[in-house]
C-alpha cells in the first residue's frame, strides 16, 4: 500500500449531483477544485512569466518529466534548488511521468514490461525509462504531485493489445509505489482504451493500491467527445469519492464541463496556450480567429465582459495586427486572455456547484462550444 503523503490531503466540500467542489493541500499551497492546470512542459508556460500566471488565476502548473530529463536534466535542476526555484514558481507543481511524450516523440521506441527503450528526439541518444526511473526523476525535480509511468495506447487499438497494456500499467503502478522514497503525492493512472470492462478492471486494480489521487489516462487521443464521455460514465463511478480525479490532457470548454458533470476534479491541456500562439481566442461568445479580415478595424476587445489585462487594454484590430506581423507580444497577450478565460471558467464552475446551478452553466458552455 502507498504511504499517504503528509503534505497532501483532499476533501470534497460540496456537490451538485455528481459534480464536486473541493480542495487539496500540498506543501506549496492549497488548490481549489475543479481546477485547470496550465501546461509548463519545459519548466515554463509558453509566453507566460510566473507573475503573470498568478495574475490570471493559476493555482498549480504542470511540467513534463521527459522533457526536463532530456534537457537540462533533473540533476542540474536539483543543484539549482529544485524545480520550484528553477522556474521561480512557488505554488504547487504536478509532473507527468513522461510516458506519453516517449510514445509520441521518441524515435525507435520499444516497450516491454521492463520499461520503455527509446532514442531521444533531441540527439538520438539511447535511454531506458522504467517505473523506478520515472519516480526517481520526479523526486529529484521535487514536484508536489508525481504521476506513475503508464502505457497510453493509441486509438484505435485492438482489444488484445489494450488487455496487455492494462496489465502492464498495473504492474508499473505497483513498481512506482515501491520506488517512492519521498513523501510527495503520487497518482495512479487508469487505462483501458474504449473497452468498458477493461476500464473497470483497470480502475479496480489502480484504486486498490492506495494512491493519493487517481487519473484517467488514454483519452483525447482521437476517440471523439462522445466516446470520451462514454468512457468517463463507465470509469468515474469506480474511483473512490475521497480521491481527487484527474482527466489527463483534456480539453475544450465543452469537454471540461461535461467531465465535471461526471465528477472529475482536475484537468490539463495545451489547448489554451497553443491556440493563443496560433491566433485563436476563447470567449463567452465562442471562438475568435484573429487572422480573419473582419477584425482588421475592430475597436472592441475580444470579450467586452472579460476583465483580463488583454481585454482591458487592447482591441481586436491590434491583436490581429500583432498576429499577422508575428510579433511576440501577440502570443503573450493572447495567452493571457485564453488562460484567464479557462481559469475564470473553472472559478465559475466552482461557484455554480456551490449554488446548485451547475447544470445551467454546463448547458450554456455546451451551446457556445458545441462544434
Amino acid at each position: 500500500m502507498a504511504m499517504q503523503c503528509s503534505s497532501f490531503n483532499f476533501g470534497v466540500e460540496c456537490t451538485d449531483q455528481a459534480a464536486r467542489c473541493g480542495r487539496f493541500q500540498t506543501a506549496h499551497g492549497a488548490v481549489d477544485t475543479p481546477i485547470f492546470m496550465p501546461v509548463g512542459t519545459q519548466a515554463t508556460v509558453k509566453a507566460m512569466s510566473p507573475e503573470v500566471l498568478k495574475m490570471v488565476g493559476s493555482q498549480i502548473v504542470l511540467s513534463n518529466t521527459y522533457h526536463l530529463h532530456m534537457r537540462p536534466g533533473e540533476d542540474l535542476i536539483a543543484a539549482l534548488g529544485g524545480l520550484h526555484a528553477f522556474m521561480a514558481w512557488d505554488g504547487p507543481i504536478l509532473t507527468d511521468s513522461g510516458g506519453y511524450q516517449v510514445f509520441s516523440l521518441a524515435k525507435l521506441m520499444k516497450i516491454s514490461d521492463d520499461g520503455i527503450r527509446f532514442a531521444s528526439h533531441l540527439d538520438g541518444s539511447r535511454h531506458l525509462l522504467t517505473p523506478e526511473k520515472a519516480i526517481e526523476i520526479q523526486e529529484v525535480l521535487g514536484s508536489d504531485i508525481m504521476m506513475c509511468l503508464d502505457e497510453c495506447v493509441a486509438h484505435p487499438s485492438t482489444r488484445e493489445y489494450v488487455e496487455t497494456s492494462v496489465k502492464r500499467t498495473s504492474l508499473w503502478a505497483q513498481r512506482c509505489l515501491s520506488a517512492r522514497k519521498s513523501r510527495n503525492a503520487l497518482f495512479g493512472i487508469i487505462q483501458g482504451g474504449v473497452y468498458p470492462d477493461l476500464r473497470i478492471q483497470s480502475a479496480a486494480e489502480i484504486t486498490s493500491l492506495g494512491f493519493d489521487g487517481i487519473a484517467v489516462g488514454g483519452l483525447s487521443v482521437g476517440e471523439g467527445h462522445d466516446m470520451m464521455m462514454d468512457v468517463l460514465d463507465v470509469t468515474v463511478p469506480h474511483i473512490p469519492a475521497e480521491k481527487p480525479r484527474y482527466l489527463m490532457g483534456v480539453g475544450t470548454p465543452k469537454d471540461i464541463v461535461e467531465a465535471v458533470w461526471r465528477g472529475v476534479d482536475m484537468f490539463d491541456c495545451v489547448l489554451p496556450t497553443r491556440n493563443a500562439r496560433n491566433g485563436m481566442l476563447f470567449t463567452r461568445n465562442g471562438r475568435i480567429t484573429l487572422k480573419q479580415a473582419r477584425y482588421k478595424q475592430e475597436q472592441a476587445p475580444p470579450d467586452e465582459h472579460c476583465s483580463c489585462y488583454t481585454c482591458r487594454n487592447f482591441s481586436l484590430a491590434y491583436l490581429r495586427h500583432l498576429y499577422i506581423s508575428r510579433e511576440i507580444l501577440g502570443s503573450i497577450l493572447n495567452t493571457i486572455h485564453n488562460l484567464h478565460f479557462y481559469l475564470e471558467l473553472m472559478s465559475d464552475i466552482r461557484h455554480s456547484i456551490k449554488e446548485k446551478r451547475f447544470d445551467t452553466l454546463r448547458k450554456q458552455v455546451k451551446e457556445m462550444y458545441d462544434d
